[in-house]
């Protein structure tokens, strides 16, 4: 046999010998693709310490829709939202409305911010506030005082389970202004009635138990309402401070973490009064961001919890890594 006869018959078991491994390869590859994708969902909860205060963010479900424009924006042309969204490598005709309450434990009270859509939003998807407290290492049963930022029904939609209160042994706390325009007769018609009708079903029958507060109010030790209107007539925010760390919990202040930051002048659908909400974003904001305080907003990106930085126009959102770990 010559040397390039040999050669031949080498190579020729050299590729026999690559076809011989490649073969087992490619039906290894084939059996894991057939491997089962798990069901188990995320446990949909966010735990940090701010001093001695535990706080965790839950999400309540995220809802994939059309948008943002014309919900945010309203005011402007479309092809400038969709710039903005596309220069923050958004798509500019979806987005996802996420749905985050807070739950503290301040070591004597269990305190619960906002309570989600309820039983009316899990054939969407949503309303897992209960379970996903559950998850956490709480029941319902154990939440001691709900506080109400606003009225819109993704915030009071979980108040009752049925026809009982979902949160047994709860009293409940919220502004006053905010609970006389919904609980007013003459908001029962108009484009206030389904929302009012919701108010009076489910948070008129509570009022004996519910401690109403003014600006500056305070709920319990260490949380104190301050007065943010625009959004509801009687929207506010939170103040929670425990051994000299500080975390506002924002609410509905805004609820996009691009559109209603980098643009706060920009009008939003669900703010009642416009001017006034887009004003109370600027002062809100530019105090975050001139004290460093991080802040917790019920709509923005789960776990929703982040800084924000000023910009030239508006604030850039900068979302919690390990600080909150520290």
């Amino acid at each position: 046999m010559t040397l390039s006869t040999n050669r031949r018959v080498a190579m020729k078991l050299g590729f026999a010998g690559v076809a011989g491994l490649a073969a087992p390869q490619i039906m290894v590859r084939a059996a894991q693709a057939e491997t089962p994708k798990s069901d188990v969902g995320n446990p949909g909860f966010n735990r940090f310490m701010l001093g001695n205060f535990e706080v965790t963010t839950i999400l309540d479900g995220a809802r994939p829709g059309d948008g943002p424009y014309p919900i945010f924006g309203q005011d402007q042309e479309a092809s400038d939202v969709a710039a903005l969204l596309e220069a923050n490598f958004l798509p500019s005709e979806k987005f996802v409305n996420s749905f985050t309450p807070t739950l503290v434990n301040t070591g004597s009270e269990l305190v619960l911010f906002d309570t989600g859509l309820g039983a009316g939003g899990r054939e969407g998807g949503l309303g897992q506030l209960r379970s996903r407290i559950e998850a956490s290492g709480y029941s319902p049963d154990d939440v001691s005082v709900i506080v109400i930022t606003h009225m819109h029904g993704d915030h009071i939609g979980g108040v009752m389970e049925g026809e009982k209160p979902a949160f047994a042994n709860a009293r409940y706390v919220t502004g006053q202004a905010e609970y006389d325009f919904w609980a007013s007769d003459e908001r029962l018609s108009g484009p206030t009635e389904n929302n009012a009708k919701a108010v009076q079903a489910s948070i008129v029958p509570l009022a004996e138990k519910m401690t109403f507060i003014e600006d500056g109010g305070e709920v319990v030790s260490g949380i104190t309402g301050m007065a943010a209107a625009g959004h509801t007539p009687g929207h506010m925010i939170f103040n929670l401070e425990s051994e000299g760390k500080r975390l506002i919990l924002t609410a509905d202040t805004a609820n996009h973490y691009v559109a209603s930051l980098q643009r706060p002048d920009w009008h939003v659908q669900f703010d009642m009064d416009k001017e006034a909400a887009a004003q109370t974003r600027v002062r809100v904001f530019d105090m975050l961001a001139a004290d460093r305080v991080p802040f917790a907003g019920y709509h923005m990106p789960f776990p929703a919890v982040g800084f924000v930085e000023k910009l030239d126009t508006g604030y850039r959102f900068v979302p919690v890594s390990y600080q909150m770990l520290l």
